[in-house]
């Protein structure tokens, strides 16, 4: 909640705005305490209209933790979440919940190491910029088209914590409808008995980008509020309960992938 409290405090994080900047900056500098290697991965963006309001071209970029070691043509896994938000939306929920989980897997991962590496990847311009996928999902789309062909092969499953802190009577769970949805059913099968989910098919976050590329995908969240893309998704929307669900899920899978 510390995490979707500070992010929400910034406000609006369009993905070439200074509120991006400075919570990219504070993502950056958690991870780095953690002793991750964090690096940027600057990209460019088009002007164009984002949730009917227009926002400007200009460079962004996503921040991208690797545990001491990590070779990105070796095996690993790739956890993301999105930063930027729509102009209008202080983004607790869409998606600093997503960071939040994300930090706190991150911390964990460097106190018990999972059996395969996992890189953390803080994704910018997830947000669109228009219609249609080519004006959705810049930085992951970015990130996916820099991989060289060992590097893609080495990513052996991605999961895009998106929108996970709303209130809901399961946990959804999704894949994008043309690859493979093992790893969404691997994160259901791997949630505890008591942390009940649901199995859909969604193409509007991070994982989709992965997906079309042919790399096992899958995305964790998406429960509709009524303040999504406005003013109103402030902190007060977040359950802490439905937070820790999320990560309990996702660390639980991460116990059991395997090269």
């Amino acid at each position: 909640m510390h995490t979707v409290e500070q992010l929400a405090s910034i406000g609006p994080r369009e993905a070439t705005s200074a509120a991006y900047e400075e919570a990219a900056a504070w993502s950056a500098d958690e991870l780095d305490r953690l002793d991750f290697s964090v690096t940027r991965q600057e990209f460019d963006v088009p002007a164009g209209t984002s949730w009917g309001i227009r926002v400007p071209a200009g460079t962004t970029h996503n921040v991208i933790a690797d545990p001491p070691g990590f070779d990105p043509a070796q095996p690993h896994v790739v956890i993301g979440a999105h930063l930027d938000t729509v102009p209008q939306s202080p983004g607790a929920e869409d998606n600093a919940s997503g960071v939040a989980v994300l930090l706190e897997l991150a911390r964990m991962a460097a106190e018990q190491p999972p059996e395969l590496p996992v890189r953390f990847i803080v994704f910018g311009a997830e947000e669109p910029r228009g219609q249609g996928d080519e004006r959705h999902h810049y930085g992951s789309r970015h990130y996916v088209a820099q991989l060289d062909e060992n590097e893609q092969q080495a990513v052996r499953a991605m999961v895009s914590l998106d929108r996970v802190g709303v209130r809901a009577p399961a946990l959804p769970i999704a894949h994008g409808g043309r690859g493979t949805d093992r790893i969404a059913r691997a994160l259901a099968d791997a949630a505890p008995p008591d942390v009940p989910t649901r199995l859909e098919t969604n193409t509007t976050s991070d994982h989709w980008s992965f997906e079309k590329a042919g790399i096992p995908a899958g995305r964790v969240g998406s429960v509709p509020f009524e303040g999504y893309h406005s003013p109103g998704d402030v902190p007060a929307v977040i359950d802490q309960a439905q937070l820790e669900r999320a990560g309990t899920v996702v660390w639980a899978w991460l116990r059991t992938v395997q090269d």
